[in-house]
């Protein structure tokens, strides 16, 4: 009989131990350590010296099994936990006779998604996508559904008017099964069309089961299986609360194993925890293929699905959605999200490009300087370190000439843009001394570069997807670093670069330093 040992499992970092604690002694954090019991195997590793296992050429020794083997005299014998079986011959292939062609992936129906998963989704793959409550992540998925759906059911019909083309048209037309274990049945239904994800292609189920989701892929053997979410199924067959690390981690490695199995994808939902962090056991993001993460502020609509792990694709490409009350659109050209629909310049006001993966964004800031009442001046951010400001608004009283010390700040981005970046940090300087001094900034100019202490002008990484993306949307004229020593210049069509090495230099070339 195998024994049952009691042992304590963090839900944050993966730490156990004999002993129940308060506070993760691995991570630190509290109320973490949870109770789990876990089957201990009757036979156990050990190593024992030769000398008292017998003579040498004797056969097992004294208390020797069938599965201990020994070294030679004098060696030691170990004692094996899982038996050796016998393997046919070529079952370990040399890895270049291995058939490497290209999978054909399953389009998810937006093209921001396949590009994040690296072109779609791989047949068998478990993807795992996890975001803040209320973010839309079940709303991202059902869509996804609905799409995969529809164009399965298309291309069924398609393929059954067209002759010769039956058995690509049987393969596309297999169903999508999305399994819901938060909403019952009436409520997905009503979301889907509200959002138009509606399709007789698309099997729900409402369960919490861990061996009815299962037996639902085996029977169904869907195109895509959809999991809403991890944190919701209970295997029977295992100790613990749902949610929890020994189920978490139960359900998720038999998911993986029915979908190598199968050939099935399944896009399984993970829910995160106060810090943003994904729920359950540090062991759940390194058993499936691919983790995402999906972000935005709930105030407003921008959403951003970035791939924080793909064994299949890129892991630095970001998506771009716009949420809003009839479902997830995808937007294709952000650049109309973050800048202003006003073509006439105004005062304090600069538009940077950051990087984000290998897509570059334009962000607009925007700058109100005022005289302060108030014994310490207000300093106002939103989408901007405010340490940061706190240096640029030093390094411009001192070396641009730009006294603002004394007045009340109030700095911004557009919808929700965020320019942390250091690469923002000219753009930022320009918008206050545009407030400063009333005088705008044109609105087809924009600046890019990090400023140091020392009031110079640094140069930033891929500064050319980041110009390339500017003649794109119309910008004549860029205020950019001072190339290194050997280094090739940049040119662009339709777009002047204009280099300034320090702050005050690149202030006079845009306009706005002190006169």
């Amino acid at each position: 009989m195998a024994k049952s040992s009691t042992q304590y499992l963090c839900s944050e970092c993966g730490w156990n131990g004999g002993k129940w604690f308060g506070r993760c002694p691995e991570c630190g954090q509290w109320g973490t350590i949870e109770e789990f019991h876990e089957a201990r195997p009757a036979a156990r590793s050990r190593t024992v010296a030769a000398g008292r296992s017998g003579s040498a050429g004797s056969g097992p020794g004294i208390g020797m099994t069938a599965g201990q083997t020994g070294s030679g005299a004098g060696g030691p014998i170990r004692a094996a936990r899982t038996g050796a079986v016998q393997v046919p011959e070529g079952f370990a292939t040399p890895i270049t006779s291995v058939d490497a062609q290209d999978v054909s992936r399953v389009s998810t129906g937006f093209e921001e998604f396949d590009r994040v998963l690296g072109g779609g989704i791989v047949p068998g793959s478990v993807a795992l996508i996890a975001g803040e409550p209320g973010i839309g992540k079940s709303t991202l998925l059902l869509e996804t559904a609905g799409r995969v759906a529809q164009s399965g059911e298309s291309s069924g019909k398609s393929s059954a008017q067209s002759s010769g083309k039956q058995e690509d048209g049987q393969a596309d037309h297999r169903p999508v099964l999305y399994v819901s274990g938060e909403e019952s049945q009436a409520q997905v239904s009503m979301r889907a069309g509200r959002i138009g994800a509606m399709s007789d292609n698309l099997l729900l189920a409402s369960t919490t089961d861990l061996a009815t989701v299962l037996g639902l892929i085996e029977q169904v053997r869907p195109k895509l299986t959809i999991v809403d979410s991890a944190q919701t199924i209970v295997s029977q067959d295992v100790d613990g609360i749902a949610g929890g690390s020994t189920q978490v981690r139960e359900v998720a490695s038999a998911l993986i194993d029915v979908a190598k199995t199968l050939d099935v994808p399944v896009l399984l939902v993970g829910h995160v925890t106060k810090d943003g962090s994904i729920a359950g056991p540090r062991t759940l993001e390194h058993l499936v293929d691919v983790v995402c993460q999906f972000e935005g502020d709930p105030q407003t609509a921008l959403r951003m699905l970035r791939a924080v792990k793909n064994r299949f694709g890129p892991t630095d490409e970001v998506g771009c959605f716009d949420m809003s009350g009839e479902g997830i659109d995808e937007v294709t050209n952000p650049g109309s999200l973050f800048l202003s629909d006003s073509d006439a310049p105004v005062e304090g006001t600069c538009v940077t490009f950051t990087v984000d993966g290998h897509r570059s964004l334009p962000i607009e800031i925007q700058a109100l300087v005022t005289n302060s009442v108030l014994p310490t001046p207000r300093r106002a951010t939103n989408g901007i370190d405010s340490n940061r400001l706190a240096m640029l608004v030093a390094v411009l009283y001192r070396h641009g000439r730009v006294p603002l010390l004394t007045n009340d700040l109030y700095i911004s981005t557009i919808a929700g843009g965020l320019a942390k970046e250091p690469s923002c940090d000219l753009a930022v300087a320009a918008a206050l001394s545009s407030a400063a001094f009333h005088t705008p900034i044109p609105r087809d100019w924009a600046a890019i570069g990090e400023i140091s202490l020392t009031g110079q002008v640094r140069p930033v990484p891929r500064l050319e997807y980041r110009l390339r993306e500017a003649a794109r949307l119309g910008f004549t004229h860029v205020v950019t670093p001072r190339r290194r020593k050997g280094a090739k210049p940049l040119r662009i069509d339709g777009l002047e670069i204009i280099e300034a090495d320090t702050l005050a230099r690149a202030l006079k070339a845009m306009g706005v330093e002190r006169r």
